[in-house]
């Protein structure tokens, strides 16, 4: 995590900022030294074009530091993860957040990326996952299954059917209750936690999408589109703190042939 060194005002998630909102808490800010506190992870980026912070008078280089202690994810998870991504992220304004020399203070077993012939071994493959778990001691509830957009949710439904776990779709306005497994886009999977995560569907034509790379007119934008469905990729893995399963039907994505490395 990228954390911005100031304490009057402080904004988590500043990766997805947009230039509105950061000429309001400027505004609000005034004149005062030090007003201000920023906490990010470029890696984490999957809303917001970058753009220069410094021309809305927000000047951070040289005063950010990188934090390097994961309370959240075990090791294990959090190194495979960060394959997705380079060691080093800059911005626009020439900031490092370096992820080398990252630790996590929890340990647990290796990420599951089994090789699924079709969407139905996925299914079954998934169910017996979700039954393991289950017989391990979890509860539903600690379970949250991901996947790329809605269009793949009946993929994750059919699994979650099979093994029947109870599980609610979390909506963007709600906030997570009850006792039932979690079922959610990645879009929303931001600020959740959970000790088991399932990610479905991660097939070539879903991660990256399909229709967004094809709709991209100007070979310039390929690069930043490609890196925010890593981004998004990542931010659904590092959910898990103990257990995570990654699955897709057929070929699955170059993004988890990176993960195998």
């Amino acid at each position: 995590m990228l954390c911005y060194v100031a304490y009057h005002d402080s904004t988590d998630e500043c990766q997805d900022i947009t230039a509105a909102q950061l000429r309001l808490l400027t505004a609000l800010a005034g004149t005062s030294t030090d007003a201000l506190f920023f906490a990010g992870d470029l890696g984490q980026r999957i809303f917001q074009q970058p753009f220069s912070w410094t021309q809305y008078g927000v000047d951070i280089r040289g005063r950010s530091r990188t934090l390097r202690i994961n309370y959240r994810t075990s090791h294990q998870i959090r190194s495979q993860a960060d394959q997705l991504l380079d060691p080093e992220s800059r911005d626009v304004d020439g900031n490092v957040q370096e992820r080398r020399g990252a630790i996590s203070v929890l340990n647990g077993p290796e990420p599951d990326i089994p090789e699924c012939e079709d969407s139905g071994s996925e299914t079954e493959q998934v169910a017996a996952w979700i039954e393991q778990r289950r017989s391990e001691g979890l509860t539903p509830r600690e379970f949250g299954i991901f996947v790329r957009s809605e269009a793949e949710s009946p993929r994750a439904k059919s699994a979650l059917e099979l093994a029947g776990l109870p599980y609610e779709r979390l909506q963007p306005s709600a906030m997570r209750l009850g006792g039932k497994a979690t079922l959610s886009t990645m879009h929303l999977a931001k600020g959740l936690e959970f000790r088991a995560v399932i990610v479905v569907a991660c097939d070539d034509d879903v991660i990256p999408n399909a229709e967004r790379i094809n709709a991209i007119t100007d070979d310039r934008d390929l690069d930043e589109v490609v890196a925010t469905e890593r981004h998004l990729l990542y931010l659904a893995c590092t959910r898990a703190r103990d257990h995570l399963l990654i699955t897709s039907g057929d070929t699955c994505s170059e993004f988890v042939e990176d993960l195998l490395g």
